[in-house]
């Protein structure tokens, strides 16, 4: 499901919230605006600080992305570079131009092109490997941003608690309803810094790493096969050797394409043909 991160955000804030507003809380309460100004102005402030601005301006994109990524499935993504790999050993790797506009995966239309335009796969290796350098050093950059305001989150949530301490111990001896206004103030902020903390801010870093993650092995498979191509692999030993890094069942579904889908006595025709 590409929504699961929006989805657990809401399922966790619906239980917290929720079980508050069961003990009798009003939600009201909780929406203090000085309190919510110490944690989400000194967390912004403190990212920013400790990154850079063109850094953290990126940071609704980031977010979207976390929210609904782009799905590219790995299975798709091995049978396509079959179906290359079968149409080059027929009419010559030059006849997947033709394919590149319909290619939806970025890198796969880019290693493709790389392939088309002549480069030997020692060229497409180095290109690939300073490509994936370039992309976690930028993936790197955005899950860090998230991960320091999950730890400066909490941090602005003791600050606003030690400033409502405070308020409260300079108006001791005065009004009572002001005395209970600057405590509730005190224990809302480290409630926001906790919460944001916890079910917002270090969940989105770790949906970023699990996508990098998932990217990078789809890159490598990509890499993988467009080298095997270039080189004149088989293209049924090209989709085994990329189907093995996919869990037994993935692998199986694979296969079954192949049989249902793909007709081997055509490949072994072109093969005894060239």
């Amino acid at each position: 499901m590409t929504a699961a991160t929006l989805i657990g955000i809401i399922l966790g804030s619906i239980s917290i919230f929720g079980a508050f507003l069961w003990e009798g809380g009003k939600i009201d309460a909780l929406f203090m605006l000085p309190a919510m100004l110490i944690v989400f102005g000194g967390t912004f402030a403190a990212a920013i600080a400790g990154t850079s601005w063109e850094q953290f301006k990126k940071l609704p994109i980031l977010i979207k992305v976390a929210f609904f990524p782009k799905h590219f499935d790995t299975i798709e993504i091995i049978d396509s570079i079959h179906k290359y790999a079968v149409k080059s050993r027929k009419e010559g790797i030059l006849s997947l131009e033709e394919e590149l506009p319909r290619i939806q995966h970025p890198y796969l239309a880019k290693f493709l092109e790389v392939a088309i335009d002549g480069a030997d796969p020692e060229t497409l290796d180095n290109i690939a490997s300073l490509e994936i350098s370039n992309i976690n050093e930028r993936h790197n950059e955005n899950i860090a941003l998230f991960a320091k305001m999950g730890g400066y989150s909490p941090t602005m949530g003791i600050i606003g608690t030690v400033m409502g301490l405070i308020s409260t111990l300079a108006s001791a001896g005065g009004d009572p309803n002001v005395l209970i206004h600057h405590i509730a103030t005190a224990f809302i902020a480290t409630m926001w810094g906790i919460f944001m903390a916890n079910i917002v801010w270090l969940p989105i870093a770790d949906k970023l790493r699990h996508l990098h993650t998932k990217e990078i092995s789809q890159i490598n498979i990509i890499i993988e096969g467009i080298e095997a191509l270039l080189i004149g692999e088989n293209p049924y030993v090209i989709q085994a050797r990329l189907a093995s890094a996919l869990p037994i069942p993935a692998q199986k579904e694979i296969l079954l394409g192949r049989t249902v889908n793909y007709a081997p006595p055509d490949v072994n025709k072109s093969e005894d043909q060239q």
